[in-house]
Parts: C-alpha cells; structure tokens; sequence
C-alpha cells in the first residue's frame, strides 16, 4: 500500500519484454522472439492511474477494455496492435469468457486479495484464464481468514499448498486453536512449528516488502489510535431500547426451551417468526409464515440498525430515498427505539433541519470528532474523514459546512474523470482542510499524501478495508508524520467489530510473517466448541453499555501474557493543545511522567467524550517487536522518557525502528548514492519528488 507496486510491475514487465526506447522486442542468442500480450485485471478506479504509468515509464502499446468499444480492441489485440490489456474486476467477470480464449504471456491481478473467495464468480473466471505466468498484487494479502491464503495461493500455483483440506487440518485449525487464550501448551507448541512451516511455504512463492524495510528512513512514521468514544445517554438509551425488541430477543433466546412446554429449543418451535417484531414483519410481508431462514434472516439487518445507532441517531430514521412502504416501516422502528425521547431528535422522520443534523450533543463520536478537528486544524493539519455510510457523510458535511472548514467530497456519486482532480487539488491547495471520503469508494488507489491526520470515523468487520483507508495518506510522498484516530462508540457493536479486527490482524502475522501475538481471546473462528467473547449471534447482541468490554479483555490478555501493560493514550498523545481558560493543567504539570498526571487528566477526557484509548500496535505486532531486536520492556521506558509533543503526541515509526535496522537502511542508502554520483540528501530530494510527468 503505497510503495509503488504499480510502478515495479511496469518494470518488471518492461525487463521481461527487454522494453526500450529503442527495441520493442526481445533477442535472445540473435533471434528476436516475439512474446504474447499481457492482461491486467484491477479496480476500476485504478485503471486511469495504471494507464498514466505505463505512459510515463514504458513504450508499451496500450489499451484499456474497459466501457465502449471493447469488441474493437480484441480485434486490436489480435492483430497484435496491444501489448498490455487492462480491465477492471467487474468487466471481467461479465466477459471473462472473452478474454478466457486468449493465450497470455502474464497476468497481473492488482488488489489480489480480492481472489479470497473461492466461491466468487470472479475467481471462477480468473481460474479460466489461459496462462502458465500468473502474479498477484497487494498489501492485505489475508483479511479475515487463513483459508483466503490457500485460495489466493492455489490460484496463482495451482496445488502449491496442497489440497484445500490438507491446508485446513494441518494449518488453519491449529494456528486459530494455538492462539486461544487458554490454549493447552501442547497446542501452542504445534500452532508455532506449523506457523514457521507455513511461513517458510509461502516464501516460495511471495516477495514481500514493507514500507518499515524500503520506505520507513524517508518517511516521518504513523501512529494508528483506537478512540472509545462514550455515546450520549439519549443514544445510550435507544440503543439498549433495540437490544429489548422481539426481533433480537428471539436470536438471543434461540437456543432456551421453548415456553409452550415442547422439549424443542424457541427457534425451532414458537420462537421461529416474530409477528410482533419490529424487523420481521417487513422482511416478510409477502410471505407471513416465514422463511427458509427465519429467524436467522433477522441477524444482518438487526446488525445494521445496531450500527447506525453506534454512529448517529439520525442515520435510523426513513431515508428519503427509500420507497414509501420502506419509509414507513423506517418511521415505526425508529418511533419504537425512541420511545419517550422522540422529541428530542426532532421526531422519528427524516429531519432535513442543518441545525439538527449538524448538531454533535447527541452523538459521541461527533462530539469527539468536533474538538480534535478543532485542534488539528489550528495547529495547520489536513484531515481526511473516512465513512462506510453516504448518509454519515452527508451528516458530517452539514457538521463541517457549520463549522466553517474548507473540504472536498468523494464517495460512488463522484464520476471517474473527476476523482482524480479533487485529489491532486486536496493535496495541493493550502485552503483545502478536509477531504470527506467514502471508504468503499476511495479507500483503494487514491494517493492523498496532502493530509497528515486520518480518521476513520466507522469501522469495518475486515481490518483491511480500514488498513486500506489509512495509508492513502501515509504512502511514498508523505514528508510528515500520519497520526491516524479509529472512532468507536463505546459499549455498542463497534467494540466487537474492532476486537474482531484485532483477531483477525493477529492471524494474519501469524500466518503470513510467523510474529508472536498476545493471546487475548478465548474465541475461535468458525468453530462453534469454543465461540468464547467474540462469535456467535448472543455475543452480536449483547449489552456493552455499562462494561468497559475491549479495555478489560486487553487488561487481561496483558496479565496472562506476562508482558507491560498497554499504554493508554491522554491529551497530549492526540495532538490536542488547550487554552488556559479551558483547562487547569500547567505546563509544568505536562511535563510530569503520564502516570503521575493520568488522574489530572482523565476528567478533561472525559469531558472529551473518550472513554478509553490505545495504539493498535500496541495491541497487534506484538511480536514484530521482538524479531525486529526491540524488547518489549523498553517500550514503557521510551514512552515514559518522551517529552510531550502538542503538535504531534505520537511516536514516529523512525523511532521505533531498531539501530541495525536503521545502519542497514543508511548504509544502503549511501551505496545507492554513491552508484548514481549523488550525494545522499541529493538522493533523499530525488526519491521524495514527484515522478516526471
């Protein structure tokens, strides 16, 4: 994610066709030998990014099938007029039949991890493709599950890894129970041997580079902060009023015997349907004696309506864009969850008031979000602000519009030819503050090095489309540091979906760089013996309101690990700077260690709406650390000697680099310097520098 793949495979092809300006053709032993096209396969979003590159770096002839005209450039191709094809995921798999009938020299999938899916039509049609060289582009190559490793594996080396039940018993079943809270030790012995076994497989097929190895000397770092916010004792109440309705009582109370008498569980019995629900009558209105599914059809949708509470109360009221039966059911299920407090929030419809939607007293994470843009802002910082939902980002315009900041929009409205203007704009003009961006639509491709904070301001059940959000801004280009703040309301869905997260970017390192990770959780995915805090539908919706649910499973994790404990974040780790008239706390004060003034400081948090705060790498990467030659036991030290920062609280991945690693990449750096006739910070300017247009 932004250390130029695009770039290296332009390149890489370039050595492979013996590509330049002088010769289109390859000589081997004094016979030119002609070599067939290759096809890229990419998000659509990238592809006018893919084809500017090829212009600025290569002589390869190339066209895009892609939109009109694609019978035309098969035609082309065939006669040999293209040299590079390039298309996006969706139009290949709708004329992945075409281009199957093509014999192709390569192959390149950009964002491979797409290929996760075996059962996907895409990679039914990818696996078609006629080809004896396939490569696969990306930097989340696993994402929820070991098995995605196995499918992206076998398609680029069909039988590789073996079979996909050998991959299953011998690798995915014990790392996922070797990392089990209370795992029995013979279990954590067999998870470590099978881990370096996998590892060492891999490498076979996989080069793979990270920006703390190339990039990390040229860059400032990035701090990843996970932010709690307290939601407002009105959306506390809705909340808590949702877990009460029949819709999710019958999910939670599936598995209790049933009322009637019957020896069956509710679910198969009285409980199978809920006419009284909130939910279910809607679902069903065609069909009132149920579903194949019933009642487990109810889990997404109730999820849904859980997530939206977490971000803002508007967000569960009819949509105007909605057809008028589904207005009306909207209407009735946020009149339900409102109770007594309709009035509050302007009553159950659509309120299209600027005031009230731009309004933060109802919202946490909104209430947060306002005194941190504040503060960054002042301090002269670009912000980016990520959103899953359009509607959330239609709120957060109205709140930003309120408060008088310069922004730029981005989300699936936004015409293709127009994104990349907005970006080169945000990123060059000083006036520009905030860049409001749809995670689906911007979080891949987008080179955004303008902005030096990132918020995500919803997080997603897959760490990687997060991950993804982030580094458009901390990618080659960035000359500052990146202090990225996850926002979660605390108590509500979003504290399982980030402890999901932290799951499921643990058996990531584990699988793919063999690291070490604390052993946080009892749960183990997709296996119902041992569901622990973190699967099943009863832990989806269970009430989190009253419990400090992620801190204590961290707290615990650290008692049973043995290690320091995590170090929590204060003011002065988010960059926030204070007015003397709106705090008692003295520069001297400041200056003290943090836990000497944690208690002075934690009445102005949670005057901020933070309930609890962490760094992610302080949580996952466990282990990185110690392969890296930086003991864990030093990272207390360090933090306890670093002077505050109001500018920027966060510590720079520079410092956090090991001495070696950093000789290694000096000396590096010297050599290439020296092989070009530059000296260093000549070389420095130069990889720094935009390309050459």
């Amino acid at each position: 994610m932004g250390l130029g793949k695009t770039i290296q495979s332009i390149a890489f092809l370039a050595a492979v066709y013996g590509k330049s300006s002088e010769s289109d053709l390859i000589h081997q032993k004094g016979k030119e030998i002609e070599k067939g096209p290759v096809l890229i396969i990419c998000p659509s979003s990238v592809i006018l990014n893919w084809e500017s590159e090829f212009s600025k770096w290569s002589t390869f002839k190339v066209s895009v099938y892609h939109g009109a005209n694609r019978d035309l450039i098969i035609d082309k191709l065939k006669a040999r007029g293209v040299e590079i094809l390039i298309t996006s995921f969706d139009t290949f798999r709708i004329q992945g039949s075409v281009l199957s009938d093509i014999m192709w020299e390569i192959v390149i999938v950009d964002e491979a991890h797409k290929l996760k899916n075996e059962k996907s039509k895409l990679y039914s049609a990818c696996l078609k493709i006629r080809t004896m060289k396939r490569y696969g582009l990306t930097g989340t190559m696993m994402q929820n599950k070991i098995m995605e490793l196995f499918n992206l594996f076998d398609w680029v080396v069909p039988g590789g890894l073996g079979s996909r039940e050998h991959f299953r018993e011998f690798y995915d079943e014990p790392l996922k129970h070797g990392q089990r809270s209370t795992a029995p030790e013979q279990f954590v012995r067999v998870a470590e041997e099978r881990k370096q076994h996998l590892v060492s497989v891999l490498q076979k097929y996989m080069l793979r580079r990270t920006k703390a190895e190339t990039i990390g000397h040229l860059m400032m770092g990035k701090e990843d902060n996970v932010v709690f916010c307290a939601m407002s004792e009105f959306q506390k109440r809705v909340y808590q009023r949702t877990l009460l309705l029949p819709d999710i009582q019958c999910l939670v109370n599936k598995d209790l015997p049933c009322s009637c008498g019957s020896p069956l569980k509710q679910v198969e019995c009285c409980k199978r349907i809920v006419p009284d629900g909130s939910i279910w009558p809607y679902l069903h209105k065609d069909n009132p004696e149920g579903c194949d599914s019933c009642p487990f059809c109810l889990v997404l949708p109730c999820l849904v309506k859980l997530q939206q509470l977490s971000n803002h109360l508007e967000l569960i009221k009819p949509n105007p864009k909605d057809d008028q039966d589904k207005q009306r059911k909207d209407a009735a299920f946020a009149a339900a969850v409102f109770g007594t407090d309709v009035d509050l929030v302007g009553g159950s419809s659509q309120n299209d008031s600027f005031m009230g939607m731009s309004d933060v007293k109802h919202c946490g994470k909104m209430r947060a979000l306002e005194r941190l843009m504040h503060s960054w802002i002042s301090m002269g910082d670009k912000i980016l602000l990520f959103s899953y939902s359009v509607r959330m980002l239609d709120i957060l315009e109205k709140f930003i519009i309120r408060k008088g900041y310069s922004f730029s929009r981005l989300d699936g409205s936004t015409p293709t030819g127009l994104r990349q203007s907005l970006v080169d704009d945000f990123n060059s003009s000083p006036s520009k503050q905030v860049f409001l961006i749809s995670t689906r639509a911007g979080g891949l491709g987008l080179n955004l090095v303008g902005a030096n904070r990132v918020v995500i301001f919803d997080p997603n059940w897959n760490p990687a489309q997060d991950m993804q959000a982030q580094d458009r801004s901390f990618r080659f280009g960035q000359k500052r540091h990146v202090t990225v703040f996850r926002l979660l309301a605390a108590g509500s869905l979003e504290e399982l979906v980030y402890t999901r997260q932290v799951y499921k970017q643990q058996l990531s390192n584990i699988a793919i760089s063999g690291t070490m990770e604390k052993r946080y959780f009892e749960g183990v995915q997709d296996c119902k013996e041992f569901k622990g805090e973190l699967f099943g539908i009863s832990n989806l919706f269970r009430d989190l309101s009253n419990e400090l649910f992620t801190s204590e499973i961290v707290e615990f994790g650290e008692k049973q690990n043995h290690s320091n404990h995590c170090a929590k974040l204060d003011l002065t780790d988010f960059g926030i700077s204070f007015d003397s008239h709106e705090n008692e706390i003295s520069a001297s004060e400041l200056s003290e260690p943090k836990d000497k003034r944690e208690t002075r400081v934690n009445p102005i948090l949670e005057d901020l709406g933070v309930v609890y705060a962490h760094r992610n790498d302080d949580i996952v990467n466990f282990g990185s650390r110690i392969v890296e030659g930086k003991a864990v036991e030093h990272l207390k030290e360090d933090e306890e000697r670093k002077e505050p920062d109001n500018t920027s609280g966060a510590v720079s991945a520079k410092e956090n680099c090991d001495d070696s690693s950093k000789r290694r990449k000096t000396e590096q750096c010297s050599l290439l310097a020296l092989l070009m006739g530059m000296d260093e910070v000549e070389l420095n300017k130069l990889l720094l520098s935009e390309p050459p247009s």
